[in-house]
């Protein structure tokens, strides 16, 4: 008979899965456990309407949250079988997780679910990452390209790059709705959501990363002044289509290239806004040469290791994210 893992195990890989980076920081997922299956919901009321139309990034932040939870689990020595929208009739209902125990944990295992802590979305310019080519062959190898198609930008597309984002923030210029949002959701925290402050850069740091969003700009001196430009790596992930099936799994694979990247002491920043306006997803699209759909762009670089340990941002509490009966843990 196959064991199953506690409600204390469920409950530190449900904290781990929690940070997983999301537009801004809504955190749009829920988890239940019975005891034996564990169910992952998007919530769709923690949704963006503005920024997010059409929920695809909801989606896409569910399966990030996904696959950390699988990083966890396999720390704490467990496979996970996942079968991903079970139920017809629910459509938020996004997947069920089972367990058996593993053979074996990984050095591997543990580096992924200790990369969960340590990873950040830094939005300073960063130094170009070394050893990219020998680095890029090896995270090839950590997906299936079926789930989603990995794309490295070429380095002189850059300006085009930063005339597309550049577009998109003009095309919303005068979205009142979505300013809004933009204003409510960053700069606080609101009950450990949105991006607080410290995580915010300024006017003239902006000015040195061309590719990012326009969140509100915040003060003090200028840091990483010995970076001029920022010279990352820009990858891209595109899908097949836009079903829900392939959201959830494109996230997947932006969780693994995120866990990656930190492992190899590379700094990333995931970045949507490009792909949330067509014109600026049919930019990106032209420039990966191919058919797919952009999905996400990731930043990945080197940071100054003076900030390795950046200051956490909030996350909702277990009790907000997991219902599990009193009988297999502490959460109710």
């Amino acid at each position: 008979m196959n064991q199953l893992p506690t409600g204390e195990t469920i409950e530190k890989a449900v904290l781990l899965a929690g940070r997983a980076p999301s537009l801004h920081n809504s955190q749009p997922w829920h988890w239940t456990f019975d005891g034996q299956v564990l169910r992952l919901f998007a919530v769709p009321e923690r949704r963006l309407p503005a920024a997010d139309k059409s929920g695809r990034q909801m989606l896409i932040s569910c399966g990030i949250a996904l696959n950390h939870l699988h990083a966890a689990m396999a720390a704490a020595g467990w496979r996970i079988l996942v079968a991903r929208f079970p139920d017809p009739n629910r459509p938020d209902h996004l997947a069920n997780v089972t367990f058996q125990t593993a053979q074996i944990v990984t050095d591997g295992d543990r580096a992924r679910a200790d990369a969960i802590l340590q990873r950040h979305t830094d939005r300073l310019p960063f130094a170009a990452p070394s050893d990219w080519p020998d680095f890029e062959s090896v995270l090839r190898t950590t997906f299936d390209p079926a789930d989603a198609a990995l794309d490295v930008l070429r380095d002189d597309s850059r300006p085009a790059l930063a005339r597309a984002s550049e577009m998109t923030a003009s095309l919303r210029r005068y979205d009142s709705e979505y300013h809004a949002e933009l204003q409510w959701w960053t700069g606080h925290t609101v009950a450990d959501t949105g991006v607080p402050r410290q995580a915010l850069i300024s006017s003239e740091e902006r000015q040195r990363v061309t590719v990012g969003r326009q969140f509100p700009t915040t003060s003090g001196s200028p840091r990483r002044g010995e970076i001029t430009d920022d010279h990352s790596v820009i990858l891209v992930l595109s899908t097949d289509g836009d079903t829900p099936d392939d959201l959830v799994r494109c996230g997947e694979v932006l969780s693994t290239v995120l866990l990656e990247c930190t492992i190899a002491g590379f700094a990333t920043c995931p970045l949507t806004h490009l792909t949330e306006v067509p014109l600026g997803r049919a930019a990106v699209r032209e420039l990966t040469g191919h058919s797919g759909l952009p999905q996400a762009l990731i930043r990945v670089g080197i940071a100054p290791e003076t900030e390795k340990n950046a200051p956490a941002t909030p996350r909702r509490p277990l009790t907000e994210i997991l219902d599990m009966p009193a009988s297999t843990g502490k959460t109710k």
